[in-house]
C-alpha cells in the first residue's frame, strides 16, 4: 500500500486559502473560480475540474489480475481526491448554491460545470442590475468624492 500522503489531504481550512464565498447574486464567480483553480493547481488536483480520464491500457506483459488491482487502486485514489475537491467546492459556496447543485454521486467536475452554468446564466441580469445601480449612483449618497469614485 502506498503510504505517501497526497498534498490535498493536508488541507484543513479551505476558507483560509479561498477567502471568497461564492453566492448566487454576488458577481464574484470570476474571482472565486480563479482562486479555486490556483488552489487546485498548488495542491495537484486541477485535473478534477475536468471530466474523469479514461483508464489507460497497460502493457500486455502484465497479468489481468495486476491490471485489475492497479486500476482499482487508481480509481479509489481518484475517487478519494475527487471527494476532497468536491468538499472544497461545497465549503466555499453559499448555502443557496449548495442546495442548487447538490446531487447524489456528483463529481467535482459536475459541481464545477453546474456553478459555471449558473454564473453564465446570471451574467445578463447581473449586467443590467449593475448598469441600473451605476446610473442611479449620486455624489450626495457618499461622504466624499474619493468614496464616490471608488
Amino acid at each position: 500500500m502506498d503510504t505517501k500522503l497526497h498534498p490535498a489531504s493536508t488541507v484543513t481550512n479551505i476558507k483560509s486559502l479561498v477567502p471568497v464565498t461564492l453566492e448566487m447574486d454576488s458577481g464574484l464567480y470570476t474571482s472565486w473560480s480563479e482562486l479555486y483553480r490556483l488552489h487546485c493547481r498548488a495542491f495537484q488536483v486541477i485535473q478534477h475540474l475536468s471530466p474523469k480520464p479514461e483508464p489507460e491500457s497497460s502493457s500486455s506483459k502484465t497479468t489481468e489480475k495486476e491490471k485489475e488491482t492497479t486500476t482499482k487502486h487508481a480509481d479509489d485514489s481518484w475517487d478519494r481526491l475527487d471527494a476532497i475537491v468536491l468538499q472544497w467546492i461545497y465549503a466555499t459556496i453559499s448555502s443557496d448554491l449548495l442546495h442548487t447543485i447538490l446531487k447524489p454521486n456528483a463529481t467535482a467536475h459536475d459541481a464545477w460545470v453546474a456553478l459555471e452554468n449558473i454564473s453564465h446564466d446570471n451574467k445578463s441580469s447581473r449586467a443590467i442590475h449593475l448598469l441600473h445601480k451605476f446610473s442611479n449612483t449620486r455624489l450626495s449618497g457618499f461622504p466624499n468624492v474619493s468614496t464616490y469614485c471608488q
